[in-house]
Parts: C-alpha cells; structure tokens; sequence
C-alpha cells in the first residue's frame, strides 16, 4: 500500500508545473475579441487588453512543458505561445509598419518561461521545428501580411490535427499567398526557406497534393513569391 501511494505521489509531482490540461481559453477570448476571420489584427485594440495578454503570458511561464507532457500538448503550448509573443513584441513597439521596423525582432530574449529566458528564433527552430510537424509553418504567424493568417481561436490539443489541417489548406488556397496548378506553382517563400522540412515524407509536390484540392504534377514547376512584410492589421 506504501508503495502504491509512493507511485501516486511521483506521478502527480511529475505532472505540476507542466503544460498538461494547460487551457489556453485566456488567450482564445483575446484572439476572438482582436483578430478577423481574415487573419487581420487589430492592434490598436488589442493594447487595451495588455494586462491581459501579459497575464496569460505569465501562465504559460509557470505551466512549461516537460518529459511528461504529450506531443499535442507541446505543440499546442508552442504555437499559442510563438503567437502571443509575437503580439507581445508588436506592442511593445506599435504603432509600426512592419515587423521590420523593429531590429533584430526574432532574436530579442524578452520572455522568461520555466526559468528560462527565449526570443521568437528559440522557440521556432529549437523547438517546433525539431517536433517534425511541418504543418506549424502555417499556425505560427511573425506579424506579416505574407503570413498564414492569425487564427482567431486558440490552438488546442484536442483539436491540433484538425486545426493544423485547416491552417495548412486555408493558406494554400489563399491566392495572395500561393498560386497553385497542375503544371505551375507559384509558392510562399516559406516553402523555400524551410524546404527540408516538407521533405520528411517525400518531397515538396508529395506535401502539397496532401492538401492542395488540385493534382499538382511532379513535373510542375515552381517560383516564389516575394514577400509583403507589412504589419498584418
């Protein structure tokens, strides 16, 4: 019985401070109240709601994923995480034009999570980009009118398959952003700049015909479009 209790104990110590059953409903309403169907983000608004978004940056800082978390768990704690911090950033630096604007806007360390200290760079390639899910390239969104668009509900883990499935369709069939036939594709530069990591199971034309509604050729032939960095409001 001692060592029953023994195993009980470990088990809820290795689950507290985690991101497990973490609910991002704070961060939801704050994207319902802000963000358009259309992606777009009203920062001017959104400033209001600061003390808001840092409250809910705060409770991400103290429920960090660890060992015992799942996958869907941490990528859902990721992405919302890329997301809010990226508004954060955008705010603390409004009104501007462009992420641009604000120098070196990946690398700057202002978000201490767990005890640890990242910038947006940390989070998308030491981390999401090494969960082997490509489909995160179109959920994280750095602020631009090339990005995929902003969802405006949170990611959940419940959720994440059907959510990244739709994020990925939705940006490949936004003309602005990708122009795809049979023989012809003109693609974000997001496929360009992250090109092996649509390759994992095939190549890049394997990945598109997974959700493009058209039969893309394996013979088609590819440009990318330039990249419209403007703010994304």
């Amino acid at each position: 019985m001692k060592k029953f209790y023994y195993v009980i104990i470990v088990l809820l110590l290795s689950f507290s401070g985690t991101s497990q059953n973490f609910n991002h409903d704070a961060w939801d309403k704050l994207l319902n109240k802000h963000v358009s169907n259309d992606g777009l983000v009203n920062y001017k608004t959104f400033k209001t709601d600061n003390k808001a978004l840092n409250n809910y940056i705060t409770s991400l800082s103290e429920h960090t994923p660890n060992d015992a978390t799942s996958k869907e768990e941490k990528l859902t704690y990721w992405i919302n995480a890329y997301n809010a911090l990226t508004i954060d950033l955008i705010l603390r630096h409004y009104p501007i034009k462009s992420v641009k604007d604000i120098k070196d806007p990946w690398g700057k360390r202002l978000w201490k999570l767990g005890g640890t200290w990242y910038n947006l760079n940390d989070i998308e390639h030491k981390i999401l980009r090494k969960m082997n899910e490509p489909r995160i390239h179109f959920a994280i969104v750095c602020a631009s009118v090339s990005c995929p668009k902003l969802s405006n509900e949170a990611y959940t883990s419940e959720s994440l398959e059907q959510q990244l499935t739709k994020a990925t369709k939705d940006f490949l069939t936004d003309i602005s952003k990708n122009s795809i036939s049979e023989d012809t594709l003109e693609l974000s530069k997001i496929f360009q700049w992250f090109a092996k990591d649509f390759k994992q199971n095939g190549d890049l034309i394997d990945f598109l015909n997974k959700y493009s509604s058209i039969k893309i050729s394996k013979k088609a032939k590819i440009n990318y479009k330039d990249y419209n960095w403007d703010l994304n409001e």
